[in-house]
């Protein structure tokens, strides 16, 4: 690694010596720029269409990119909660768009789809540094526009990455910060050489987290070579991550978040940890990390292989098409104490022995992808044809890598193994009319098929042997009315159908079934020279969607259940003013109901033999809520930013957010909640341009500046364990992940 960084940053300053000499054409760059777009002219949303979306470019994340992963940088978008499992930002982080999650939002990069094919989550800490490549992003809410891989179900989240440059070029950024934190990288591009042009880029972050033992240690690269005249682009991407990364999914419990010495007491007390468990609840406070063993980490390795070829054969027809390979492999480590041999190897003739082990679970994965779209624009119409294939391949399997057990067991061998497969085909119409100079409509067909299967047991030994076939239509429509040059109304209906991921078809005790969303939307949107506004009004009706319980697995995964009838219904509100050269404010509400009409809430019931411990009896005790929150849904969702700029290429900026009570499960319940929030991190920049260099550009981000102790995520769970014949109440425990202190990050980056 230090080598490659050494080769590349002779290759900047070789790079930044020709750079000098270049002229820019801009009529030749906006050619390229406008050919570029035909790749994702069919799946994304314009000025005009009905839906709800906010674009965000590469300038805008410029000043806050200093090695945080890509969820946080979009937190001030409407709509958004974030969170991060080290608590600094660095490492496994999370997105909820309108309360969804992740594995709900559909993420597509160049129109490829991103989400893993099995969980339908994102794992940005595979990607690090990837918005350094990024040319701009979209965040479409609710079900959005057409595209590719699983459904959208709460938002689609659409990443460009760069356009062709022109010109030569060499960047390099270095930035340190609280916790260990540090980011370097190095890009290069050629500029177009007789149609011809390459770019690359080489980052390493690393951080300590703030998280006790959170550390991580992430590498990543982005190639580019293509070519690309008037009517034809063609380009190859390589890129891809690996990332090294100590555990902390586990979380923190309550009575620990709140120093609460006696609650950490009972907590002890009912649960039974070693001496030094105990001792590491009672000395951590807010940056507790239940695990302690050296190497329990996380350790995966990502390659992304893409193909695109664009061209406008006339005035009227365009196409493209993709391929894509994804090669992904990696596993977890775990140290686990007295442990049964049977539990690994149940046909042992010692399977009841006892002793320590290290195990690693492993998942080694290949996806490709083709992807297409076929544009036609003439007059008042647009026409796209589009769609794609997409083949998963997945193997999950166990291996013992050490243990105390008296007797031999195969060391590295498998002690549980399975496969997954699956293969998503779907295809689209798209139709954009103007049907006059002030009225536009829009109508857009997709149907999608899915089959998977998934063979073998699971690390529980189970047999975990399932065969599926989804299909679904999914239609969208809408209408938008400009009023005058300055606003426009719009509405839309979309329906939106979604499978359920592999954990729901193989841990949950009861089958579940696909999802399915009617989605309304209403907008106005007004914009001048100094001020706009935006105002959407949703209604979400879902049936049967698959909402979040509130507990986890075994391996930090929620665990989620079906709801027959559920909404999630709001209006978010954007708007901003510029007060004057100097400052001008930017800011995004979101006032919403969550609910689920009937919601069967499941405790276990064990009572026991007090003489002997044995189980007695074991039964589920059901609950009905009606009307009930949707965990992890706040009502209130706030942000803003106000920007001053005192001189000319400084700008000091204010970001402010706040994010309302969450419930940890659906039972609206207080105990089981987390407060809301309110967070203000300060965005310092400066840009001097000097004569030996194109630019160089000082950030500095201080986040939580008012030194707010809070959490952002959490689980819960609930239990009996209780002697025979008693009444005692169940027992709750409820778990948080604790967010960074004061801290900062401040770099530097040279433009040659």
């Amino acid at each position: 690694m230090k080598n490659l960084f050494l080769f590349l940053t002779l290759l900047v300053l070789s790079v930044s010596v020709n750079a000098q000499d270049k002229k820019t054409v801009e009529s030749d760059s906006t050619k390229i720029t406008k050919l570029d777009e035909v790749l994702l002219s069919a799946t994304r949303a314009k000025d005009k269409t009905p839906v709800a979306f906010s674009n965000i470019t590469k300038e805008e994340l410029e000043s806050i990119n200093l090695g945080q992963d890509l969820p946080v940088l979009l937190d001030q978008l409407p709509s958004v909660v974030t969170t991060s499992d080290a608590g600094a930002g660095v490492g496994y982080t999370g997105i909820r768009v309108r309360g969804s999650d992740a594995t709900r939002v559909n993420v597509t990069i160049n129109g490829i789809p991103y989400n893993d094919q099995e969980s339908q989550g994102t794992f940005w800490v595979n990607m690090p540094d990837f918005v350094s490549s990024v040319e701009d992003i979209q965040l479409q809410r609710g079900v959005g526009t057409s595209t590719n891989g699983s459904g959208a179900f709460g938002a689609s989240l659409n990443l460009k990455t760069l356009n062709p440059s022109t010109d030569g070029y060499a960047t390099t950024t270095n930035a340190v910060g609280s916790f260990g934190t540090r980011k370097h990288n190095i890009s290069i591009g050629s500029g177009i050489k007789n149609n011809f042009y390459a770019e690359a880029r080489l980052s390493n972050i690393q951080s300590d987290g703030y998280i006790d033992r959170a550390r991580a240690d992430l590498n990543s690269y982005y190639t580019e070579a293509g070519f690309v005249n008037e009517k034809t682009s063609i380009k190859a991407i390589v890129f891809g991550g690996k990332e090294e990364t100590y555990q902390s999914w586990y979380g923190t419990p309550e009575a620990v978040v709140n120093n609460d010495l006696e609650g950490i007491q009972v907590f002890i007390d009912r649960n039974y940890p070693s001496d030094a468990e105990a001792e590491n609840l009672l000395n951590s406070g807010r940056t507790y990390n239940f695990y302690t063993y050296d190497n329990e980490i996380d350790s995966y390795q990502q390659t992304h292989y893409q193909l695109h070829a664009s061209h406008q054969f006339n005035a009227m027809f365009s196409a493209n098409i993709s391929g894509n390979f994804t090669r992904g492999k990696g596993y977890y480590e775990q140290y686990k104490d007295d442990e049964e041999l049977g539990d690994y190897f149940p046909n042992n003739a010692n399977a009841s022995d006892e002793g320590d082990v290290i195990r690693r679970r492993w998942l080694d994965n290949n996806f490709t992808a083709i992807v297409y779209s076929l544009n036609y624009q003439k007059d008042n119409l647009n026409l796209y044809l589009g769609g794609g294939y997409n083949s998963y391949k997945g193997d999950h399997f166990g291996e013992v890598i050490w243990d105390s057990f008296e007797a031999p067991i195969p060391v590295r061998s498998n002690y549980y193994f399975s496969y997954g497969d699956k293969q998503d085909f779907n295809t689209y119409l798209k139709a954009e009319y103007n049907i006059n100079s002030n009225l536009f409509a829009l109508l857009d067909l997709q149907y999608r098929t899915v089959d998977y299967e998934s063979v073998g047991t699971s690390s529980d030994l189970l047999d975990i042997n399932v065969k599926k076939t989804y299909n679904f239509f999914n239609p969208k429509m809408g209408l938008t009315y400009r009023i005058n040059n300055y606003s426009n109304v719009y509405g839309s209906y979309a329906v939106g159908n979604r499978e359920p991921n592999r954990d729901d078809l193989t841990k949950n005790p009861i089958t579940p079934v696909s999802e399915q969303l009617h989605d309304f939307e209403f907008g106005y949107k007004l914009q001048n020279s100094n001020f706009y506004l935006n105002a959407n009004l949703y209604y979400m009706d879902y049936k049967d969607q698959l909402v979040l319980t509130g507990d986890l697995d075994d391996v930090g995964d929620p665990i989620r259940q079906n709801v027959a009838d559920s909404y999630r219904a709001g209006i978010e509100i954007q708007t901003g003013y510029k007060l004057s050269d100097q400052f001008r404010i930017d800011a995004n509400a979101t006032f919403s109901q969550n609910k689920i009409k009937a919601f069967d809430y499941i405790v276990y019931d064990t009572q026991y033999d007090p003489n002997t411990y044995d189980t007695v009896s074991y039964e589920a005790v059901v609950t009905t809520y009606e009307d009930t929150d949707i965990s992890f849904s706040p009502n209130v969702i706030f942000g803003s930013t106000l920007t001053y700029s005192p001189i000319k290429n400084a700008n000091i900026a204010l970001l402010s957010k706040y994010v309302g009570q969450q419930y940890l499960d659906n039972t609206s319940s207080d105990s089981k909640s987390m407060d809301g929030y309110f967070v203000n991190n300060l965005n310092l920049s400066y840009r001097i341009k000097p004569t030996w260099i194109k630019e160089v550009a000082f950030n500095v981000l201080v986040n939580n500046v008012f030194n707010n102790k809070y959490v952002s995520n959490g689980y819960t769970y609930s239990y009996f364990y209780r002697p025979e014949n008693s009444n005692d109440a169940p027992i709750t425990e409820n778990f948080y992940y604790p967010q960074a202190t004061t801290n900062f990050l401040a770099g530097v980056t040279l433009k040659f």
